[in-house]
């Protein structure tokens, strides 16, 4: 007698495929929302960092500097599209708050240097 049983694999392929099959978009934004919210109530901070790390080096191993480009050009484009001029005047203060808590007077004279010479650079 043939063993018909299916792989955990199969299986999963085919649960998958029949769930997309009767679900929506929103189905699948709700079941991620509580997913989410699952995995917040049941990890720290730590967690998130090290998967983010994971999934950073991961990414950096697959693509290229023109898929960063891209992206960053489309994450821009974005959030132009959503914020308004107060937005970008309130984070330019806020990182330039945070830069000058981080950074001593050396900084600020060895980037205005840089600035100096690409400025002369391009002339």
């Amino acid at each position: 007698m043939a063993d018909n049983k299916m792989s955990r694999e199969e299986a999963g392929r085919k649960g998958g495929e029949a769930t997309s099959k009767n679900h929506d978009k929103d189905f699948y934004q709700e079941i991620g929302q509580k997913g989410g919210q699952a995995t917040s109530e049941n990890h720290d901070k730590e967690f998130y960092q090290e998967i983010g790390k994971k999934g950073g080096e991961t990414t950096a191993e697959n693509h290229d500097k023109e898929f960063y480009q891209e992206i960053g050009k489309k994450g821009g484009e974005t959030t132009a599209e959503n914020h308004d001029k107060e937005f970008y005047q309130e984070i330019g203060k806020k990182g330039g708050e945070a830069t000058s808590e981080n950074h001593d007077k050396d900084f600020y004279q060895e980037i205005g240097r840089k600035g100096g010479n690409s400025r002369n650079d391009n002339n």
